[in-house]
């Protein structure tokens, strides 16, 4: 473990979904809160609020909610890069930047997560990186699930506490 790479991790999934419907789920607040998000809300860089069919761009910011959390529990951040296609970039709070793409292997495609810049204190690594990995894991399944098939798969009972969904 002493070469273990605290700082980064990858998580990978395939989704038999189109690129666009994929990248849409990212961009959008109608995709994210899909399989995602209780709210998502995308602002530009002058801070008018997008329409929920939207796409974001680089420099917009945004308010994230989720389901099984109450309001208190809100990240804000900001789009660093994308490109409208199959790349999404965005600052994750104390917790680094992640940047998601959309590949095409052996005729499926990949939606592919990495983390990184994640601090590497007994904190980070507890609550950033095993968290985090665990956090996103779930939602990449949850993904999967409602675009494949339609179910969502996340908690949406704020009493109900320390499930792995939500």
């Amino acid at each position: 473990m002493a070469n273990f790479n605290w700082s980064r991790f990858t998580t990978r999934i395939p989704v038999k979904a189109a690129k666009k419907d994929l990248y849409k789920a990212w961009a959008t607040k109608e995709g994210m809160e899909q399989w995602f998000l209780r709210l998502c809300e995308y602002k530009t860089a002058e801070t008018v609020i997008k329409g929920k069919h939207d796409y974001v761009k680089a420099g917009d910011s945004y308010r994230w909610l989720w389901h099984g959390w109450p309001d208190e529990t809100v990240e804000i951040g900001t789009i660093t890069d994308c490109n409208d296609i199959d790349y999404l970039q965005f600052n994750f709070g104390k917790a680094g930047n992640c940047s998601v793409r959309i590949k095409t292997e052996e005729g499926e495609n990949i939606v592919e997560l990495l983390q990184e810049n994640i601090p590497t204190d007994e904190s980070g690594m507890s609550m950033y990186h095993i968290g985090c990995k665990t956090g996103w894991t779930f939602y990449l399944v949850n993904l999967k699930s409602v675009l494949e098939g339609g179910l969502d798969l996340r908690n949406k009972n704020e009493k109900i506490r320390e499930v792995v969904n939500s």
